[in-house]
């Protein structure tokens, strides 16, 4: 199948727009799209007419232009005859918003759609979805702009069952700083399912992270995935949902998916090097590590910090997660101290975590960076920026940022996400260091990293 046309439109037919109801789903997506992307747009309604001086078509094959994406949002039992009409039209592909299939029980209606699209290749998402975000394209989540939070544009692709918890996510993802390549809810997948996206996505030159939220599988869906994921030569990150028995009936009567034995799915997950979260947090943290760097790690973690508490944090936070903090050894110590500023020499504490106190400055930081990062026993660093110390400036986000790119491990920091440190933050994620706002956020970056290791 080809997806591009889903997902670079250039012309969007959008059914079921309403000439009386602007609140209606159809009317709000033609509405963002007509006025806010570049994307051509026709609304569609089987009376035809006018709407907002714009000619209404009354079907899709009316529509004088090649029509790239249609967007459905009629009702359930319309859409086998829209969909044909689709087809006939050779339109590339379609968005079925619309409710009411499989997940109400209506398995024999989804089932003439599934047959249609299928017996014509036709690339189909849905239904009962939210349908597609490509924030260089279109935006077809029937959703008010106003009061929707977009990331901004970036690396990472998420492909998700629930159109809820891609908002949610995005809002997240805005929050952090965490760009957005696509988004796509994929709802009851009853074509298009999520190893179907994956070559897609892998060589598409906008995503570096692929990521889901998966609520179930069908029979073989699982294995087929897998399989599909583990040869991706992007980063794959999963989140699951349907992971307790009660959870696993609310995923059933919401898009009609067998949530599965989650146990199995978890390890064969981690066999494989696909990088499960357990949440939303982690996922977001997830994908912002991923989406800067690519390469998997055994998780021995070099911590630098300015505060004691700040670094017994950290270990106890790595050492819940599975990650080590190698101990220095005495000629290593003295090494480093020889690399402080005589103000720090004799009061910093130089194991790992290394705390240079609160007197510490740009250099010594980054003279402890560079050791760590020479180190084989480190394969990560973390830094614990206070960006309240008086000694650092603005700049040594930028300073360790070159560090880190001189010897190329991975560096990972924590800076409070306050709009009076953005200086600091924007030294590191300017130069593709990504910043987590709490410190169990910045061990989960690191955590991301080692479980994209294959066991």
């Amino acid at each position: 199948m080809d997806f591009r046309p889903l997902f670079e439109p250039q012309t969007l037919a959008v059914v079921g727009v309403s000439l009386q109801n602007d609140r209606h789903p159809a009317n709000v997506i033609f509405h963002k799209n007509n006025l806010r992307y570049p994307v051509k747009v026709f609304p569609v309604n089987p009376r035809g007419g006018t709407y907002q001086s714009e000619t209404v078509y009354p079907r899709v094959s009316d529509v004088p232009d090649p029509v790239d994406l249609a967007v459905i949002a009629a009702r359930a039992e319309q859409v086998p005859d829209i969909l044909a009409d689709c087809i006939a039209a050779q339109v590339g592909g379609a968005a079925v918003i619309s409710g009411g299939f499989a997940e109400t029980g209506r398995r024999d209606l989804q089932d003439r759609v599934i047959s249609l699209a299928r017996e014509a290749d036709f690339p189909l998402i849905g239904p009962n979805c939210l349908g597609i975000y490509a924030p260089r394209y279109a935006d077809c989540f029937f959703l008010p702009s106003e009061r929707m939070v977009k990331p901004p544009p970036g690396g990472v692709a998420f492909v998700s069952q629930s159109g809820g918890v891609l908002v949610d996510l995005m809002i997240k993802f805005a929050a952090e700083g965490v760009g957005l390549s696509l988004g796509v809810s994929i709802g009851n997948k009853a074509l298009v399912r999520e190893e179907d996206l994956l070559p897609y996505l892998v060589q598409d030159e906008q995503t570096r992270v692929i990521a889901f939220y998966v609520e179930g599988f069908g029979k073989n869906e699982g294995r087929e995935f897998v399989q599909a994921a583990r040869e991706c030569t992007k980063p794959v990150l999963v989140l699951k949902g349907g992971q307790s028995p009660g959870g696993s009936r609310a995923v059933q009567s919401h898009t009609a998916s067998l949530a599965g034995d989650y146990a199995t799915f978890s390890a064969i997950m981690s066999q494989f090097g696909i990088v499960e979260a357990t949440g939303e947090l982690e996922m977001v943290s997830f994908c912002e590590s991923l989406n800067c760097y690519h390469q998997p790690i055994e998780g021995r973690i070099g911590l630098i910090t300015g505060s004691g508490g700040h670094g017994a944090l950290a270990v106890d936070a790595c050492a819940a997660h599975g990650l080590t903090i190698p101990g220095l050894s005495e000629a290593e110590q003295r090494a480093l101290r020889d690399d402080l500023s005589p103000a720090i020499r004799d009061i910093a504490a130089a194991g790992n975590p290394v705390d240079l106190t609160g007197s510490a400055t740009d250099d010594d930081f980054v003279a402890v960076a560079t050791r760590l990062f020479q180190m084989e026993a480190i394969d990560c660093v973390l830094v614990l920026m206070l960006p309240y110390l008086p000694g650092i400036t603005s700049d040594l986000g930028a300073r360790l940022s070159q560090v880190h790119r001189t010897y190329g491990k991975p560096l990972i920091a924590y800076v409070p996400h306050e709009e009076k440190y953005g200086m600091f933050i924007e030294g590191f994620e300017f130069n593709g260091v990504p910043v987590a706002h709490s410190i169990e956020g910045a061990v989960h970056m690191a955590e991301a990293l080692r479980r994209r290791r294959r066991c």
